[in-house]
């Protein structure tokens, strides 16, 4: 079979999901531009996977270099992980974040038109539900992305969605993660953020490595069983197994499809933190401080469409998603920069 494409190639799930479909006997070519990770990436790819990857690197806005990759290589499938994805950064800055998150699917799509390759899987989100009318939150949960992160994730997928209506001969997935956490179990790859970390686990592993004095838990006063925010973290290589049946399922039903990717648990800031300590052997000091504004007090997936249409459930536990962060850390303290 001809190789998948994954654009973004070197990032946080990216990376991961790359290791997944090479375990599963895919071929990949990866592309990414390092605006938002590190060319050690690949090295530790091909130590882990054995092989000698096939990387091109170049920026999905980028009409002619995209349309040399499809032209040197025969693409089946296209998996877009290319986007900029801190919340905080998105509202300081929103052209940055539609100029990238939307210019460059946009522009991934016209290029795989142009070669003839109508099999995608999109990198949506959680943040794409907004404010809970229900929970956990099913597939038909009305949709209402409350910054400027999620909306380019929904306005991601409604262009998809006109695209198919147009053209009825594309194979979309449409993911909508919840809460990815962990690394590799080897340690060797995991999540390194730029600058202050916009997501829970990097700090806190920043924390237990020494690098910051201690966790800001933003709100304590919630309506939950401890006062802290609950989430759905799902390790990431569960996420990555969960792209893999996405796409196994797109070639082999020849149709559509959107799921839910999380664990159905939540669990609160405190009991990652726990989590993570027990992981790590010693205690991560956390103040309490003020909500940040637009948070929500709880959000959880209903996983169950993913299970029956994917055969996909998240098997890794909030223990081994600490364990495995925490073999990352200790090894990493200062991420790939080392």
């Amino acid at each position: 079979m001809p190789p998948i494409l994954l654009t973004g190639a070197t990032g946080y799930i990216a990376s991961h999901t790359w290791l997944a479909l090479l375990a599963a006997g895919y071929d990949v070519v990866g592309l990414d531009d390092f605006s938002n990770s590190s060319p050690e990436v690949l090295k530790r790819l091909t130590e882990l996977s054995g092989r000698e990857l096939v990387f091109v690197q170049a920026d999905v806005n980028d009409r002619a270099a995209l349309d040399q990759v499809f032209s040197q290589h025969k693409i089946a499938a296209v998996m877009h992980f290319a986007a900029f994805k801190a919340v905080g950064e998105s509202t300081a800055q929103p052209l940055k974040y539609y100029a990238n998150n939307l210019g460059g699917l946009v522009n991934t799509l016209q290029a795989m038109g142009r070669a003839g390759v109508k099999t995608f899987v999109f990198s949506s989100s959680a943040t794409v539900y907004g404010e809970p009318q229900f929970l956990p939150y099913t597939e038909a949960h009305p949709l209402a992305a409350m910054n400027v992160y999620g909306r380019t994730k929904l306005m991601g997928e409604q262009i998809l969605r006109d695209l198919e209506a147009a053209e009825p001969d594309w194979r979309i997935g449409w993911l909508r993660y919840f809460n990815p956490v962990g690394a590799h179990e080897s340690g060797r790859i995991g999540e390194d953020p730029q600058g202050i970390p916009n997501n829970l686990m990097p700090f806190v592993q920043q924390v237990a490595v020494g690098r910051r004095e201690f966790l800001s838990v933003f709100g304590g006063d919630y309506d939950t069983p401890d006062g802290t925010g609950v989430r759905d973290y799902l390790h990431v290589m569960d996420l990555a197994d969960g792209h893999v049946a996405a796409l196994r399922y797109l070639l082999e039903k020849q149709t559509s499809v959107t799921v839910n990717l999380g664990t159905g648990v939540g669990y609160s800031v405190l009991d990652l933190v726990n989590a993570f300590s027990r992981a790590a052997g010693k205690p991560i000091p956390y103040k309490i401080v003020d909500r940040r504004p637009g948070d929500l007090p709880s959000y959880y997936a209903d996983a169950t469409l993913a299970k029956s249409l994917l055969g996909w459930e998240a098997t890794r536990s909030l223990d081994d998603m600490c364990a495995h962060s925490w073999r990352w850390a200790s090894q990493n303290p200062h991420g790939y920069a080392a």
